[in-house]
């Protein structure tokens, strides 16, 4: 058995950036989540999905979900990586609409990614301005932390990663 590995899917980069420390940390090795086999990844002990958040979904879980049968008794963990603040309530509705039945055990961390408009996919860029307009009809005192910070956020190019996200995780692997 080979000791561990990182699946991940990275849209814009700071997910990737935190494989990269993870890997530099653990000496794992990773794989991108489509080029992911299953008869591959099973001779691992541990297996950490790393995915973007993206409409309250998790980016590349669905490897976990359509292979759990093969990886319920492995040490499995899940980081998710956001451009909000972390905010527990709205972490805790990601897991719920996410992590359901077989996978809802399956430890799940989170940190924060990157803003970079420049970098986002054209049809990306069109449903975040879209979903800024709709917020900015709202008034301010009334926004949730993840409205603030796509508000905020609107024209610049932010990177709020940072290993210090981390320390969940690497505790938990240890």
């Amino acid at each position: 058995m080979k000791k561990g590995i990182i699946i991940y899917q990275s849209k814009c980069g700071a997910t990737k950036k935190y494989v990269d420390w993870l890997t530099e940390k653990f000496k794992f090795d990773c794989i991108e989540t489509p080029n992911a086999k299953i008869k591959d990844i099973e001779k691992y002990n541990t297996i950490i999905l790393c995915g973007g958040i993206y409409a309250s979904g998790i980016a590349g879980l669905s490897f976990f979900r359509k292979n759990y049968d093969v990886l319920k008794n492995k040490k499995l963990a899940i980081f998710c990586v956001g451009a909000s603040p972390f905010e527990e309530q709205a972490f805790n509705e990601v897991k719920a609409h996410n992590l359901k039945e077989d996978l809802k055990n399956i430890p799940t961390f989170y940190g924060r990614g990157a803003w970079d408009e420049e970098n986002m996919t054209f049809k990306d860029r069109t449903l975040c301005k879209m979903l800024q307009k709709a917020i900015a009809k709202k008034d301010p005192n009334t926004y949730e932390p993840w409205m603030k910070a796509l508000m905020s956020a609107v024209g610049e190019k932010c990177d709020w990663t940072d290993k210090e996200y981390l320390k969940p995780l690497l505790e938990y692997i240890n």
